[in-house]
Parts: C-alpha cells; structure tokens; sequence
C-alpha cells in the first residue's frame, strides 16, 4: 500500500533535501503558530460576543459558524492567486484579510453590533483556510520520501496556537482589554489581528525564494484558471486523487460532526464546563500534536495504509464516544483525541496522496478544490449535528458518524486492491 508514481517529484535518493527547503519549513512553520494562535482566539470569542450582543443562542452559532462560509469561499480564489502569483503572495493575503475580518469583529465589541461579528467572522475564515493551504507549501520541493513528513511538521506547528489561542485570549488578553477600557471580549479579536498580522509579516519578509518560484509554475509559466467543477472532475477521475479527497473529506465531516455534538451531549449531562473545556482542548492535542509521528509514518508504510488506519481510529473514537453516557467523561476524553488522531491521518496521508496524483503546474489548483470540498464537509457536519443529536441522539450521531469511517477504510481497502491489480497486468 504505497503511495505510488509521483509525477514531477524529486526522489531523496538522488537529491538531498535542500537549504531552501529547509528554509522554507522554518518560516512556513513559524508563520502558522501566531496564524493557528488568531484563528482559535477569535472563535473561541464569537458565539459569547454574538449571543451577549443579541441574547440569542441560535444568532450566537450563526456567528461562529459563519467562519466555515469564509472558509469554503475563499479557498478556490486563495488557491488561484497562489498558482498566478505564487505561495507567499497567496498566504500574506489570507492572513491580512484574516486581520481585517479580526479588526472587524474588535468594533464589533466595541459598538455592540451583530452584523460585524458576523464579517468579522467571515474573514477570520478566510485566515483559517490560510493556515490550511500552508501546509502545500512546506510540500511543494519536499523531497519523494519526506514529503508526508513536512507535511506533518506543519502541522504539529498548529498545536501551540490551536492550544494557547483560547485560552489567552479569554483569560489574561480579555482581562487586558478591561484595564484599558475596552469590553473584554474586543481582546481575542485584538490578539487575533496582531497574530494574523505577525504570520503575514513574517511570510512576507522571508518567504523566499518562492516555493512555486523554486518548482518554475508562476508567472508565464502559470496555468489557466480552470472552473472548480472541472478540477473537481478532474479529482474524481483519478483513483488515487478521488482516495485522497475522500480521506480529508470524511476525517473532517466525521472529526467536526462528533466534536461539534460533543459539548451538547455533556452539558445534557450537567458536566462542568471546565470538564467540557479540557475534553475538546484534548481532542485538539489529538488533531495536531502527533502530526511528525503520522507524517513519518505515512512516509514509511504509505499512503494507503494510513488513510486505512485513519478510518479505523475514526471508527473506534466515535464508537468509544457514542457509546459514554453524557454524566460521564472518560469515554469522551478518549473517543474525541482518538478522533482527532484519525483526522490527523486522514489530512496527512490524503495530502500527500493528492500532491504526487498530479504533476506539478496543475497541483496549486487541485489543491485549492480539494480543500474547498474538505472544508464545505466540515461546515456541513458543524450545521447539522445540532439537529441530528435532536432527533437522533448523540450515540446515533456518533455511530453513523463512524459507519461513514468504515466506507473511508473499505475504499482505501479497494484502491490498494486496484492498484495492486494493475501492477500485476503491468508485469504479466
């Protein structure tokens, strides 16, 4: 279960990784921690400030889930501008239209208006998918054998913001923002456009050279856009890259659906929210902070058998979590960082995958759908699972949840199968 040919792609046999790569995995990273750090402040703010400003529940999730809506619309533009003028340009836009959005939500607070939070939102979305994209970056010269791996360092990078985000934004930031006389909840969003505003910086001062500038696809050189509905096509016709996709898709719909519910079904339980609190920031150490170990892994034993291992810990977590009564927790602490180490896997594996599907002048583009159709999964699971868990209950949910799990490792199953088939012709 390899990851298979890959097209335009130097082998580390013969090619050491570089300096410039190495470069760029230092900058890329230390981008992405004060990027991830602006992202999690602001949410973890956005419900509390839209319902303190409305006084309604319903209005406060619509503000927090109007991130996803900036998510999913930015990622085709982001990803095209990448391809037309290379990554550093694409990622320094993101992050300052997630600064701006965040500045937005700031006179939010400070005016008391909805609606600002709401834009404000959207672009903080559009800074997510930001973060998203950059690890395509640390892929772009990652050398055959440790593409997976940059990949992964990327993505542990995620953890130190993911984790201290929240909690400094809602704890000394917002009680700093109350000295000087600003409503509490206008300090996330001034830490989150002060980080936003340190990723960009930071990729725009060192960023360089380019990875697309190393790999000779900007400028002149740049494909045409193509219609996001024919890349899509063009990802479902290819076995390996219609694998890949499916891999980012489900991790995310199953990862965000049972975490989303999650905190439904405690609080039905009575539990704490400090207990409700260290359940999800556990699942976010699951999400990221085994990223090398995962990349290292799919590097070693393949893409294939990594998208299959990643739908098996999606299938065990959900179960384990379906099956916790909402009066307990341990089930929950264990099931939710299963997930997010399914998820890990699922993300990994199927970036890698779709990275070396495609040789290197259409990647950009491919990219860029695919993370469009993972994202639009997300944001469907996160709108949904409140009304599943209402009419299905939290143990239905997460059990449906892991069947969807089940499909992913009967496919990746499948693939390998196929491929092992072909290969066999190929030789006879």
């Amino acid at each position: 279960m390899g990851t298979g040919h890959v097209t335009g792609k130097l082998s580390s046999s013969t090619v050491p990784e570089t300096e410039i790569q190495r470069r760029i995995i230092a900058v890329t990273m230390s981008s992405v921690i004060p990027a991830t750090m602006a992202m999690g402040s602001a949410f973890a703010a956005s419900a509390v400030l839209a319902e303190e400003i409305t006084g309604s529940a319903t209005l406060a999730t619509l503000a927090a889930g109007s991130m996803s809506l900036g998510s999913m619309t930015a990622a085709v533009p982001l990803s095209r501008r990448m391809a037309r003028l290379g990554r550093r340009s694409g990622l320094v836009f993101g992050w300052r239209l997630g600064a701006a959005g965040a500045a937005t939500a700031v006179m939010a607070a400070i005016l008391n208006v909805y609606l600002l939070v709401v834009l404000g939102m959207i672009g903080v979305g559009v800074g997510q998918t930001t973060n998203l994209a950059a690890r395509y970056a640390v892929a772009d010269n990652a050398a055959e054998d440790r593409l997976a791996r940059s990949i992964g360092l990327l993505v542990w990078a995620s953890t130190f913001g993911a984790a201290a985000g929240p909690a400094i934004a809602l704890g000394p930031v917002a009680g700093l923002a109350g000295f000087l006389g600003l409503p509490e909840l206008a300090g996330p969003y001034l830490l989150s456009t002060a980080m936003f505003v340190t990723g960009s910086a930071v990729t725009h001062a060192w960023l360089r050279p380019d990875p697309l500038e190393v790999l000779g696809t900007i400028g002149e050189q740049a494909p045409k856009p193509t219609s996001p509905l024919v890349v899509i096509r063009r990802i479902a016709a290819l076995p390996a890259a219609r694998l890949a996709l499916l891999a980012m898709l489900v991790g995310q719909l199953v990862m965000v659906g049972v975490m989303t519910a999650t905190p439904l079904h405690m609080t039905s339980g009575d539990q704490d929210l400090a207990v409700i609190g260290q359940v999800i920031s556990l699942h976010i150490v699951g999400m990221y902070a085994f990223s090398p170990i995962v990349g290292w892994l799919v590097d070693r034993l393949g893409t294939h058998i990594m998208v299959t291992a990643g739908g098996l810990v999606l299938f065990w977590g959900a179960e384990i979590a379906g099956h916790t009564d909402p009066e307990h927790s341990a089930g929950l602490f264990s099931g939710l960082m299963l997930i997010g180490i399914g998820w890990s896997c699922g993300l990994i594996a199927g970036s890698t995958l779709l990275t070396n599907a495609f040789p290197v002048e259409s990647r950009v583009e491919v990219q860029g759908a695919a993370d469009f159709v993972m994202i639009s999964g997300g944001a469907l699971g996160a709108m949904s699972s409140g009304a599943l868990v209402e009419s299905l209950g939290f143990q239905l949910l997460s059990h449906y949840s892991g069947i969807a799990a089940l499909l992913l490792v009967a496919a990746a199953a499948g693939a390998w199968f196929s491929a092992r088939v072909n290969r066999t012709r190929q030789l006879a």
